[in-house]
Parts: structure tokens; C-alpha cells; sequence
């Protein structure tokens, strides 16, 4: 194989990193990932993840994931409502939606973060993640890469592979073509369940998603229990600084909605008025849909390095476990002569369906933040009209 004694360096331990360094060692390849967090354990993963038929569950089934993920998903998570702003549920697929429907092309089973990151770090060999090892920057050296850590540390390798996400440092030894602001900012935050009760009950372990005014309220249940929820809404993409808001004074934010959010029923004040803090503004971006750089043979990207997108479709970790899978397998095809020539390959299909991706995700985004959201998406998901 093209890979045989080289060595591979993943930067970055995400859903994407840890799938590529797996798929990668089935094939007896040679890779260490290079993750910043000081260990497992060092901050609370994020929001769950929705895994589809075609990307992340393929991903995990060609890495031979697929029965162990089935015991660690949460069934029933992908359920949804979809209600008006004063709380009116308008769609419920919780009596007719299958907990367990694998290999269904629109069952799309939900995992939380945490749970997934450790199933993937187990079927890693020991010691393949190198903790602590925020990445700097590197240089060339012979045909591949000193890469330069935080911590003081250096390491070869033969091949960099970058999958340190929307923010990626290494993204600008490819290319200089940046993310373009959507238009939409998201404000996150997290209560837990003893102080949203009437909000509890309705999400019952599912999903809620709310439109009115061209907002949105976006929201899902963790495995913990708590509701980690999203004021989604259109914006400056300078909303988080100019509008003076200390998103560590929960009663500064509160106001914030109860001001913004005028009309929405009273019952959504459980969210914010006892949410943990800090928020977390989160303005959204999207690579254009056009992009492009000249492949090098000794350095790629994927993930939110490579394509970062809304979440509107559900499609950045899917589309970024697709990418290890689909990197994995031009690495190790013996068809291809050249790194290069297996790179630009894997590059060129990655670029044509995250471009997909990302122009559904955009559409998706200014359809739910339109004026006409609520009956979009009621239609959409079910046929349902308003009347």
C-alpha cells in the first residue's frame, strides 16, 4: 500500500480523527492523532449527533462499530415535535417512529457525544491518541511534516491529516479560502430537566423544534437528562459583541429573550431563566460551495477543517465520519500510484458532496428562519398544513 511505512498524523480526536485512525489500523497502518484536550476526560463533549444510513453509519460499519454502536445509542432520542411559538405541538412522530429501525435510509439514530468518542478511543490500540498535543504549527521536513505542539513537543510524520475542526490551524498550509458568516447566529445553553418540568415532559426524551417571527427555538435531550436548547435567529455577524450581553449573567440573558422573543409563550422562560451558564453565541458559517486548492501529497484535510457547514440538515459529522471513510479508502487502494495522485481523488469527491452538503444546509437554514418556517417545515416533515 501507498501508506506502508509511513506515518500518519491525525490532528485532532473527533468523531472524524478517531474513525480515520480506526479504519486506518484495520488496514496496519501507521498513525498516531494528535488531540489538544489534556485527556479523555477534559471538558463535556457538545450537542448529540444524528448518524445517517449512507455516512456515519456506513463509516462505523466498515470499522466494525456498528453492533457496539446499537448498544450505545439512544433510541427514541430522533423524535420530534414541532410547535408554534406559543407551544402548540402542530407535529409528533412519537407514537408512530420505530426506536430502532437500522437500515432504514431516513432512520437516523442518535448518540451523544461522549459515548461515541469512547466507543471509538476503545478500538483504538494503546496509545494511539497523544493527549495535550495542541498543535502550533510545522514545517516541512524531508517529504513530510515537523509538527510543533503547545506543549513543547515535536513529532514527524510522513502525512498530516487535518481534523481539528472550524478553526482548524492547519487549514492555511492548503489554502487561504475562509468561511463566509450565514447570516445566522444560535445562542446555546443547557438546563437541566428539575428546572424546565413543563418542557421536560413535552420533549420526553426526544427533540423540539419551534418557529415564529422568523426564530427559532431548537432543542434535544441529552443522555444525562439535560436539555440543551438553541435560540436560533438572524443576525449581524457581530451580534455576540455588539449587543453588550454578558453571557455569564443569566438574568442579563433572560432579558435578553423575554425582550426578543416577546410573543412566545411564557412556558419557553424555564429555558433561559434557569439555564447554566455561560451561554454560548455561536454565529454560523459555511465554506463557499465552490472551493478548491491544489493537492499536496503529503497533507489533507476533512471534517470542519475542510467543509464546515450549518446544522440544518444534520449532515457535518456525517459528512465528516464519510470523509475518514471514503480518505481511508483511497489511502490503502493499491489502484493509485502516488499519494498525490489517491489524495486529489479522495479531494475531489469530498469537495463535490460537501458542496451538496453545505448548500442544503444553508437552504434549510433560511427556510426555518423565514416567515414562513412554521408551515415549511410542517409540510416538509409530514405533509401537515396550517389551516
Amino acid at each position: 500500500m501507498l501508506i506502508n511505512n509511513k506515518s500518519i498524523a491525525i490532528i485532532g480526536g473527533g468523531p472524524a480523527g478517531l474513525t480515520l485512525a480506526r479504519l486506518l489500523q484495520l488496514k496496519n497502518a501507521e498513525v498516531k492523532v494528535y488531540e489538544r484536550d489534556f485527556n479523555e476526560h477534559a471538558r463535556v463533549q457538545g450537542s448529540p449527533l444524528d448518524m445517517h444510513e449512507d455516512s456515519g453509519l456506513a463509516a462505523l460499519r466498515k470499522a466494525g462499530l456498528l453492533e457496539e454502536f446499537k448498544k450505545t445509542f439512544r433510541p427514541g432520542a430522533d423524535k420530534t415535535l414541532i410547535m408554534d411559538k406559543q407551544a402548540k405541538i402542530l407535529f409528533s412522530d412519537h407514537e408512530t417512529k420505530p426506536d430502532e429501525d437500522f437500515g432504514a435510509e431516513h432512520f437516523r439514530p442518535e448518540i451523544d457525544r461522549g459515548p461515541l468518542r469512547k466507543m471509538l478511543l476503545e478500538s483504538l490500540q494503546p496509545e494511539t491518541v497523544v493527549w495535550d498535543s495542541h498543535f502550533i504549527s510545522m514545517e516541512s521536513q524531508n517529504e513530510g511534516w515537523l509538527i510543533h505542539f503547545k506543549n513543547g513537543t515535536s513529532s514527524y510524520a510522513d502525512l498530516v491529516i487535518a481534523a481539528d475542526g472550524a478553526r482548524s490551524r492547519i487549514r492555511s498550509y492548503l489554502t487561504e479560502i475562509q468561511p463566509i458568516y450565514s447570516g445566522i447566529t444560535m445562542l446555546e445553553g443547557i438546563v437541566s430537566k428539575e428546572y424546565a418540568p413543563n418542557i421536560n415532559t413535552l420533549i420526553n426524551g426526544g427533540k423540539i423544534m419551534a418557529f415564529g417571527n422568523s426564530q427559532n427555538i431548537l432543542m434535544g435531550q441529552k443522555g444525562n437528562g439535560d436539555l440543551g436548547f438553541y435560540a436560533s435567529f438572524k443576525a449581524d455577524e457581530k451580534w455576540a459583541i455588539n449587543s453588550g450581553l454578558d453571557f455569564s449573567d443569566s438574568k442579563a440573558v433572560f432579558q435578553w429573550f423575554k425582550t426578543e422573543y416577546s410573543d412566545w409563550n411564557e412556558i419557553w422562560h424555564e429555558l433561559f431563566k434557569n439555564a447554566k451558564t455561560p451561554f454560548i453565541p455561536r454565529p454560523i458559517y459555511a465554506m463557499p460551495l465552490d472551493q478548491s486548492w491544489k493537492t499536496k501529497p503529503n497533507i489533507t484535510l476533512m471534517g470542519d477543517a475542510a467543509h464546515v457547514m450549518p446544522p440544518f440538515a444534520g449532515e457535518g459529522a456525517n459528512m465528516a465520519m464519510l470523509d475518514a471513510l471514503e480518505l481511508s479508502e483511497h489511502l490503502t487502494d493499491y489502484h493509485y500510484k502516488t499519494l498525490e495522485e489517491a489524495i486529489f481523488e479522495y479531494e475531489i469527491k469530498m469537495h463535490k458532496r460537501a458542496g451538496k452538503a453545505i448548500k442544503e444546509s444553508l437552504e434549510n437554514g433560511e427556510r426555518m428562519h423565514s416567515d414562513i418556517a412554521l408551515s415549511t417545515m410542517l409540510e416538509f416533515f409530514n405533509g401537515h398544513r396550517l389551516s
